[in-house]
């Protein structure tokens, strides 16, 4: 009697740690999911970081390409349907923490702002720096804002003729850097505005359907369709430093995954950001080879 309890105890004990590591097997993740905006720089970063991701682990990666914007991508993030994404460091604190920016602030405080409000709020860490600002520039292309230099320049223009302003739905509803802000800043006066997707308001602006755009700095259409660009002479706008962003949770699970992305750290520069965008803009490649191709001439995959 007494060798058959023991062997019912011992039974017993294995069934429970078998469902015990079931349990746990269950609840592991079995793959890090990257997300991306709807733009070509963010239809290649996320392939930038999942392929680096893959070729230095045994860790799977999939990907929700085009997910949406920061109001999407934010509460993805939270709630885990997404793992890491890359973000910008003025989007992150001005947009989502809501927190104002000094004019003339630095990229490292900036950076040092967002990392803690990020981690307070939603237990997600802002890892370093890919290497590149995109920030946004006010470009033109007729005669309409002919000789502006500044955004003060198309102010003042905007003050006296009819300036019809396009831009992306996100940028209208943006607090703190998008539109309500900026024209009460600069004290704009547009005639109009228009509500354009992201990858046509270029071809918008060079065709005359509207005056002026929010180009991004590190957008190849500014050159391929030779438009003109401002300065944004009141600092309105804060750093934008691109940077990959990973929910603790996911770092937790996957543990090699944080020092592999660290090692992405200053690797990308605005030059480079450039060339790849238009790799997918100019010459219609594939994000996902455009990636393969940087990571492979700067010498990242084995």
């Amino acid at each position: 009697m007494i060798d058959g309890g023991d062997d019912m105890k011992k039974s017993l004990l294995g069934s429970l740690l078998g469902i015990v590591l079931l349990l746990s097997a269950c609840g592991s993740k079995e793959e890090i999911v990257i997300g991306g905006k709807p733009w070509t720089e963010q239809f290649i970063l996320p392939y930038v970081l999942g392929i680096y991701i893959e070729e230095q682990t045994d860790y799977d990666v999939s990907y929700k390409e085009g997910l949406g914007e920061v109001s999407i991508l934010t509460p993805a993030i939270e709630k885990g349907e997404i793992d890491l994404y890359v973000e910008y460091t003025g989007t992150g604190l001005k947009d989502v923490l809501k927190e104002d920016t000094a004019p003339g602030e630095s990229s490292e405080d900036v950076y040092k702002r967002v990392k803690e409000g990020y981690k307070e709020k939603f237990d997600v860490v802002w890892l370093e720096p890919l290497g590149f600002e995109n920030s946004y520039t006010l470009a033109y292309a007729n005669e309409v804002l002919d000789g502006a230099e500044t955004y003060s320049d198309v102010a003042e223009i905007s003050q006296k003729q009819d300036v019809v302003f396009g831009g992306p739905h996100s940028f209208y509803e943006r607090e703190g850097d998008g539109y309500n802000d900026l024209i009460d800043e600069y004290e704009m006066e547009f005639s109009d505005t228009r509500d354009l997707d992201p990858n046509i308001m270029y071809e918008a602006v060079k065709n005359g359907e509207v005056d002026v755009i929010p180009a991004f700095t590190t957008d190849s259409r500014i050159q391929l369709f030779e438009l003109q660009t401002t300065e944004d002479d009141l600092a309105f706008f804060p750093k934008y430093d691109a940077a990959p962003i990973v929910r603790q949770e996911t770092l937790d699970d996957f543990p090699e995954l944080e020092e592999v992305l660290q090692a992405l750290a200053g690797e990308i520069s605005e030059e480079e950001m450039l060339k790849m965008n238009a790799r997918v803009d100019l010459d219609e490649e594939k994000p996902e080879d455009v990636a393969r191709a940087f990571l492979e001439e700067k010498g990242l995959l084995k």
